[in-house]
């Protein structure tokens, strides 16, 4: 007889990942309950679904639920804007743990890996993205059917340093370098907004790059890097002439789609291992 899988808890926040997430464990026999963050989650996305609506402050009310429903294992999908402190209106749960914790959690990284502790002491398994979609994780190599020059692999080396050492002070995980010049790095404002900065910083030329790397002492199951559809669109709209994220370190979201649009768009997306490449000669990686 056939275990039945653990329930699953999924931590909803914007796009589309929460529901493939959910369409993928019911499909595998799963039963899912979904928390929904206020401002956050699409609506669509827990329509004829077992949810919870919550805000971030709610901590208390959140794994209540989550125990009441019978939840085993927890899953962070989608991304979420990270909510200033009166937003939060923190519950006696939620003030306790930001209390404990302290400037310890400054960074995204620091306070996501403390939401992990917080939930596997009450007793949940934190799963990753990558464990209940085995495809997401990003291949090394090309996507689509372009790929960097050897000026193209010298904006990603010094992107991905770059971007490593945004990294390693728990700040972002991505960069835009063209020509070798820093034109944009990623803070709190996430990719999309990074990028729209960068059409006003091009310089005369072959466009640059942008490159996401996973932060040095990330935990895998939780805020990888990510790169769809709308990456490579909002790339494109900055005039940049490519796309590299780290490949086993990054999540890539129907590389089919990602693929035909960027051979559309003209830009090359890659698959590159960290630390950065070496650049070969030819322009190739080692």
């Amino acid at each position: 007889m056939t275990a039945v899988p653990p329930k699953l808890g999924i931590l909803a926040g914007g796009g589309t990942l929460p529901a493939r997430i959910a369409a993928a464990a019911l499909g595998q026999g799963r039963a899912v309950f979904l928390v929904a963050f206020d401002g956050h989650t699409d609506p669509e996305t827990v329509a004829g679904l077992p949810h919870l609506w919550s805000r971030f402050g709610a901590a208390g009310t959140i794994i209540r639920r989550l125990h009441d429903e019978g939840v085993a294992d927890v899953v962070f999908a989608g991304p979420v804007k990270r909510p200033s402190f009166t937003e939060l209106l923190p519950d006696w749960r939620t003030t306790r743990f930001l209390a404990r914790v302290g400037t310890r959690a400054l960074g995204d990284d620091g306070l996501l890996r403390s939401v992990v502790r917080e939930l596997e002491e009450d007793g949940f398994r934190v799963v990753g993205l990558h464990d209940l979609l085995k495809d997401l994780l990003t291949a090394p190599g090309p996507v689509g059917s372009l790929v960097p020059d050897e000026a193209a692999w010298r904006d990603i080396a010094r992107a991905a340093q770059v971007a490593r050492a945004l990294g390693d002070l728990d700040v972002g995980q991505g960069a835009v370098v063209q020509q070798g010049i820093v034109l944009a790095v990623e803070a709190i404002e996430g990719t999309d907004a990074m990028l729209a900065r960068c059409a006003g910083l091009a310089r005369p030329g072959p466009g640059g790059v942008l490159v996401k790397v996973r932060k040095p002492r990330q935990d895998k199951r939780i805020d990888l890097p990510t790169m769809g559809v709308t990456t490579v669109e909002n790339a494109a709209a900055a005039g940049l002439r490519g796309v590299a994220v780290e490949a086993g370190g990054s999540l890539l979201i129907d590389r089919a789609a990602v693929a035909e649009v960027a051979d559309r768009l003209g830009l090359f997306v890659i698959g590159i291992d960290a630390p950065e490449p070496t650049v070969s000669s030819d322009g190739t990686v080692p």
